[in-house]
């Protein structure tokens, strides 16, 4: 079967899909659900036991370094030249930007966008799957060796995937994802050994999916490990979920399944991550319940950071993202340019 996953424009994703379409999707991944199952029987005891050993008992440190480069942005294709000079004002040097497997004829204008922010920079390519490129690997395989090829003088990081356990964005299992990702990384091995694979790019603290994709006998490996780590629905970034997990608890159950694979180095990346803003409808991604107003936005966004920084497991943190009116650091309304309080709040934080 094939299926159309629409996009809403208003914001930046895939609508959700309908019951039956997810249902139809999901005909003939029995075994996938039961595999995913059965590994988290077998690891997530052992994981969460070494996390209330390390984390909350021993209370244990992480000392490694970090890169001036800690601060990162999202920043979009369709969202026009103004991107330039915002991030010239802000001084953020890690920038994300998501390139379309589904909009390969337009690879050229993809690298000439990104060649403007200027050599100083180091950008994440995010490779984002269609449905199409899942169930064909000779065009996945075509496709991301074109990608690799135009990016190779501009970047060598590139994640693969994009919140792979939403089956909206393409994924109806992980066994897919495993699959996707192992096509991918032998281009990678045969032709481009300098580049760096980044995954599995699990959204939202759902670590069961995470545990699947690091603990498996697919013959993959991450260079560094990716998470879309949204706490929005909890409020405050200090607010728990299920009793015990705020946001530093969360990062470092995180680094301690890292740590515990074998298909990853203990490298991490927050690649995804904000409030949705009161009054956008319909920019915002969620309903008005979950929203915010624009003040207690940058206060969050300010506290999400700082803990992340302090726990020192975090390479880098990419803020989702620069322009949209809906949770982003700029309004893009009407055809004007207007930055919020947290767009000054974050240039203050990167300065």
């Amino acid at each position: 079967m094939r299926f159309n996953f629409s996009w809403d424009s208003y914001s930046d994703q895939p609508y959700i899909l309908k019951k039956e379409t997810k249902k139809a999707l999901r005909n003939g991944h029995t075994f996938d659900y039961l595999k995913l199952m059965g590994t988290n029987l077998i690891y997530f005891p052992y994981l969460f036991l070494k996390f209330l050993i390390g984390s909350i008992l021993l209370n244990k440190k992480n000392n490694k370094n970090k890169t001036t480069m800690f601060y990162g942005l999202c920043v979009n294709f369709d969202k026009g030249k103004e991107q330039y000079e915002l991030i010239k004002e802000l001084g953020v040097k890690s920038l994300q930007i998501r390139v379309f497997l589904n909009d390969i004829e337009n690879i050229d204008k993809y690298v000439t966008f990104a060649k403007k922010f200027g050599e100083d920079k180091e950008i994440l390519i995010t490779i984002i799957q269609s449905r199409e490129h899942i169930e064909n690997h000779k065009l996945l395989a075509k496709d991301v060796t074109t990608i690799f090829k135009k990016f190779r003088k501009i970047t060598n990081e590139f994640m693969i995937g994009n919140a792979i356990n939403r089956i909206k964005w393409g994924f109806v299992s992980m066994e897919e994802y495993l699959e996707f990702y192992k096509v991918v990384q032998n281009i990678r091995d045969r032709y481009f050994r300098d580049i760096k694979l980044i995954g599995s790019s699990v959204i939202d603290f759902e670590y069961h999916f995470t545990i699947r994709t690091l603990f498996n006998h697919y013959p993959i490996f991450y260079d560094k490990v990716a998470s879309l780590l949204y706490v929005d629905r909890r409020g405050s970034p200090h607010s728990t979920q299920m009793g015990i997990f705020d946001l530093k608890k969360k990062i470092e159950f995180l680094d301690t399944i890292v740590k515990s694979s074998s298909k990853c180095n203990n490298y991490i990346y927050i690649t995804e991550t904000n409030w949705p803003l009161s009054g956008t409808a319909p920019y915002a991604p969620t309903s008005e319940k979950e929203c915010i107003d624009e003040e207690l936005y940058a206060k969050y966004m300010l506290e999400y950071f700082e803990i992340v920084l302090k726990t020192q497991k975090v390479e880098k943190v990419f803020w989702h993202q620069l322009i949209a009116p809906g949770y982003g650091l700029v309004d893009n309304r009407d055809g004007k340019i207007r930055k919020t309080k947290a767009f000054y709040a974050f240039k203050e934080m990167v300065k």
